[in-house]
């Protein structure tokens, strides 16, 4: 997999690339680019007012105020350095001219380049109500602003969180360690559900409550509105419920509204082929990306928002325009999730409606399981394993059928 659809000649000492986006997956090209030896212009354009940051530990470390910026700044002052960018910050892209590779900026300045990287990641899908009075987590000035609301509360402050995914279930999980009182409210049957089907989602099921954390499933949200007593979330065919401060985390949504006149493909995402590439001269990589996917199961066109994926997408396109002879890695998602004192993680790529066996532990504790369809082992995912993970990961990376797989057993070496 990976040959590009186009001829790509490698970049050259007087080629300009520009990077519009200041995330991990924009960061990490500029550093791979430097680290195969590219000694052209780099350019990166960000609409926000930090370099770039690293976003994960924003639900968990800083979150709950146990990390500061310092700690998840990915540009630090000797990384900028070395790797020679320019970096244009709190300046979003509002317009892009595939023909002559220029950006246009919020402040009107334009940027002309040789090649053009789209990385300009997701925002946080925004619920049709509650506006001024709904908090949500995708930067780091979202988290400041949540600190500075809670420092207005009294101490254990009801908070509710509606949405019971990865990124909801982490919100709780810091802000209940903190000492909020925390109510999730998940539309689904289970949380994850809808990510890693019901059996799993049923092995999960158990870890808010023993963490002292409230979870309300099923839940029809009509509204969310301030009163008198905080903040009222309105129940469909139930009685609203109030709180103190409501966090929705309830997905995200491809940052490509500023390319709406470009003419390239921005279905879900930036389509882009297994190179990661819209053209020779334009790539696009990171949660911003609808790219083709070759897995044990066929191609697909996919668009993956695993902070792993950013960073082996970084690295597939650098190789692609820095060495376009060299043999491109595969792509293996991966992701984890620390939430109620557990982590979570998966390895490869599972539908809702794969086959699930449980091939060591046991729900509530700690186990690891095995994905398949078709009777190909399409993922691994445990919780509270780490290690038998690791231990598994041919498993996803080569072909392997269920039983060959249960055969090997590599989680118990």
């Amino acid at each position: 997999m990976g040959a590009a659809v186009w001829a790509v000649n490698a970049l050259g000492p007087h080629d300009h690339v520009l990077i519009v986006g200041g995330g991990l997956a924009g960061w990490r090209f500029v550093e791979e680019c430097r680290r195969l030896g590219f000694t052209g212009r780099l350019t990166m354009v960000s609409d926000e007012s930090l370099p770039p940051y690293d976003r994960p530990p924003l639900s968990k470390q800083v979150l709950s105020g146990k990390w500061d910026f310092d700690q998840i700044l990915l540009a630090t002052p000797d990384r900028r350095a070395a790797a020679d960018v320019d970096l244009i910050l709190s300046d979003a892209a509002t317009a892009f001219d595939v023909d002559s590779l220029t950006v246009t900026l919020e402040s009107g300045r334009v940027v002309q380049a040789d090649r053009v990287v789209i990385a300009t990641g997701t925002t946080a899908r925004h619920l049709p109500f509650g506006d001024g009075v709904l908090h949500y987590l995708r930067t780091y000035s979202d988290v400041t602003a949540l600190h500075a609301a809670l420092a207005l509360l009294p101490a254990a402050p009801r908070v509710g969180v509606i949405g019971g995914g990865f990124i909801g279930a982490e919100v709780a999980t810091a802000l209940r360690g903190a000492g909020a009182d925390v109510t999730i409210l998940e539309a689904a049957s289970a949380p994850l559900v809808t990510v890693l089907g019901e059996t799993i989602a049923e092995w999960l099921r158990d870890l808010p409550d023993a963490a002292g954390v409230r979870l309300l499933t099923n839940q029809q949200i009509r509204d969310v509105v301030r009163d008198d007593g905080g903040v009222q979330v309105v129940r469909e065919g139930e009685t609203s419920l109030a709180f103190d401060l409501v966090v929705a985390g309830v997905g995200a949504v491809p940052s490509t509204a500023w390319l709406a006149s470009s003419g390239l493909d921005c279905a879900n995402g930036v389509v882009v082929d297994a190179s990661l590439l819209a053209s020779p001269v334009i790539g696009a990589i990171g949660d911003v990306a609808r790219f083709t996917w070759e897995s044990v199961t066929g191609s697909s066109s996919v668009r993956i928002e695993h902070w792993q994926m950013a960073s082996d997408h970084a690295a597939r396109l650098a190789s692609t325009w820095c060495t376009p002879e060299a043999p491109l890695p595969p792509l293996v998602p991966y992701f984890w999730s620390d939430q109620y004192g557990a982590k979570i993680q998966v390895l490869g790529r599972p539908f809702p409606s794969d086959d699930v066996v449980m091939v060591r532990g046991e729900p509530g504790q700690s186990w690891v399981a095995l994905s398949s369809r078709d009777g190909l082992v399409t993922a691994i995912v445990t919780l509270r394993q780490p290690r038998a993970l690791m231990r598994s990961r041919e498993l996803v990376t080569t072909t392997h059928r269920l039983e060959q797989a249960l055969s090997l057993a590599p989680w118990n070496d």
